[in-house]
């Protein structure tokens, strides 16, 4: 098994990464992932964009579980794989860091330069007229309009999801806009729903101006990441993975450490852990 002393000699070779993250970097924050040791789903996939806008019941679903998930999803807080990537990022050695996940604990931790592929779920967007509101907000009139949903008590799931099952969900009062009437939407890309291209072409940019890939916490089994790999290997950039489990990427990485996200980036977080770097 490589070891992350193999990785850290990764990043000194390397001095301008294109980093990509997934799952992995947050469930030492308590955030659930999605996929096992194997890349399977660990549960029901998420809800796809085309029955959320075309069936009203999974939108009071998702609305009603989200209501319950909110509230410890926005209590999440950055932990030792965030901090440490935002520390390279502060050196120098990350151009980009694209992630897949929704929840902006890199941002929160410091790390700048950062493309949300996926989103964030910190805001919600009107699927007619684009009007964008704060979440927080949105939870605050959630509340409001369902008050006997406000003390039940779920098991987490990925992305601020709960597990209610077996509830009645056809009752539910989900607001419209405030302002045209249409579609409210968290302001994240769901299954079915393409990532916006103008995220895409500027990570492809930055991936161009990299030195290698580094893909922490992430299996890469949807599409919207695994291109990254592909063109990374495409262009002849080595490409480094921490991860537990396999990656659809596997038979293209120069190097893959089988641990925790944080466990294996703790080096970066000391100052003088990349001095031969500098």
């Amino acid at each position: 098994m490589k070891l992350p002393a193999d990785l850290q000699e990764f990043v000194i070779a390397h001095p301008r990464l294109f980093v990509l993250t997934g799952a992995g970097v947050s469930t030492g924050s308590g955030i659930p992932d999605y996929r096992d040791a194997d890349g399977a789903w660990k549960r029901t996939p998420p809800v796809t964009y085309q029955a959320f806008v075309h069936e009203p019941l999974t939108r009071r679903r998702y609305w009603a579980r989200s209501l319950v998930g909110w509230r410890w999803l926005s209590r999440a807080h950055p932990n030792d794989a965030h901090r440490a990537l935002a520390a390279h990022g502060r050196r120098g050695g990350i151009g980009l860091l694209l992630t897949q996940n929704v929840d902006g604990l890199h941002q929160a931790a410091g790390s700048e330069a950062v493309v949300d592929l996926h989103g964030r779920i910190d805001r919600v967007r009107c699927l007619s007229c684009g009007h964008n509101l704060r979440r927080a907000d949105f939870q605050h009139e959630l509340l409001q309009r369902n008050p006997e949903w406000a003390a039940l008590d779920a098991g987490q799931a990925p992305d601020g999801d709960a597990d209610l099952d077996g509830r009645d969900f056809s009752a539910f009062d989900v607001p419209a806009c405030a302002q045209c009437g249409g579609l409210l939407k968290p302001d994240v890309v769901f299954f079915g729903e393409n990532v916006p291209r103008e995220r895409v072409d500027a990570a492809m940019a930055a991936l161009h101006e990299a030195d290698a890939m580094l893909v922490v916490g992430s299996s890469l089994m949807v599409w919207s990441g695994y291109r990254f790999a592909q063109a990374a290997a495409r262009a002849g950039k080595p490409i480094a993975a921490v991860n537990l489990g396999r990656t659809r990427a596997d038979a293209l990485l120069a190097l893959k450490v089988a641990a925790p996200c944080a466990e294996a980036l703790a080096f970066l977080l000391g100052s003088d852990a990349l001095a031969a770097a500098d």
